[in-house]
């Protein structure tokens, strides 16, 4: 159990010196929100909703967080400001009761994780209040 526990603090240590930010902070969240990966600046993870229902979720959630400034064509996207950073929510129906959300921050060409772990969170919870 010892020899585990070092195991994991050493790769932890060792992706963070090597600059895997966004490997370590994701294999820290993982099966938080129904299991979501990570990339430097997007949050993406499916949910088990119809695109209809996930297109209203994520617009209400979003323009209560910031403003939106545009909508994508079809209600697959949306583009808002929160916090002084530009979101992007996509969304992309895989069947009809099963959709793909994927969440893009940045702020000043830096990638905000945050603020897309944010966003995704929230959309997927409200989701869950719905069932």
């Amino acid at each position: 159990m010892v020899q585990r526990s070092i195991a994991a603090m050493v790769l932890v240590t060792a992706l963070a010196v090597a600059g895997c930010v966004p490997l370590w902070v994701g294999a820290g969240v993982v099966g938080v929100v129904g299991g979501y990966s990570v990339s430097p600046d997007t949050v993406e993870g499916t949910v088990p909703y119809a695109l209809e229902e996930v297109w209203d979720t994520a617009k209400e959630i979003v323009s209560i967080m910031g403003y939106i400034s545009e909508e994508g064509p079809n209600g697959t996207q949306v583009i808002a400001t929160i916090g002084g950073s530009r979101v992007t929510v996509t969304l992309m129906s895989i069947n009809l009761s099963t959709t793909k959300i994927s969440v893009k921050a940045r702020k000043a060409f830096m990638p905000k994780i945050d603020v897309a772990q944010d966003v995704y969170t929230k959309i997927v919870n409200a989701l869950g209040d719905l069932g």
